[in-house]
C-alpha cells in the first residue's frame, strides 16, 4: 500500500517539475545562430539591445522595445523563436520627466 501511494505521489509531482523546466533550451552549440543574427532580428522588431546573454541554454536579450519600454526576451538559440517576452519595471528616476516630455510632444502634434 505504501509503495502504491509513493508511486502515485511521484506520478503527480513529476509532471509539475517537467513543466518548470520548459524554458530551458537544449541545443548543441553547433546548431546555434550567431549573436549577429540575434542583433539583426532585434533591429527588425524595433528593439534596442542593451545586452545579450545566455541563460538556461537560451539567448536572453535585455533592452527596450520600439516604444522605449524595458524588455527581457528569451529566444531559442537555433530558431531564434521568441520563447518569452517580459516587460520589465522601470526603476529609473527620469521616467516621470520623459512621460511629461512625451505628453508635450503629443499635445503639439
Amino acid at each position: 500500500m505504501k509503495r502504491t501511494l509513493a508511486l502515485l505521489a511521484f506520478l503527480v509531482i513529476a509532471p509539475a517539475g517537467a513543466a518548470l523546466a520548459d524554458d530551458d533550451c537544449f541545443v548543441p552549440m553547433a546548431d546555434w545562430q550567431p549573436r549577429d543574427a540575434v542583433m539583426r532580428l532585434a533591429a527588425e522588431k524595433g528593439w534596442t539591445v542593451r545586452r545579450i546573454k545566455i541563460d538556461d541554454g537560451c539567448y536572453e536579450i535585455d533592452g527596450s522595445d520600439a516604444a522605449g519600454q524595458p524588455i527581457e526576451v528569451t529566444m531559442h538559440p537555433a530558431t531564434l523563436e521568441v520563447i518569452e517576452l517580459e516587460y520589465e519595471q522601470e526603476d529609473r528616476k527620469d521616467r516621470p520627466a520623459r512621460e511629461e516630455q512625451d505628453e508635450k510632444g503629443q499635445a503639439n502634434d
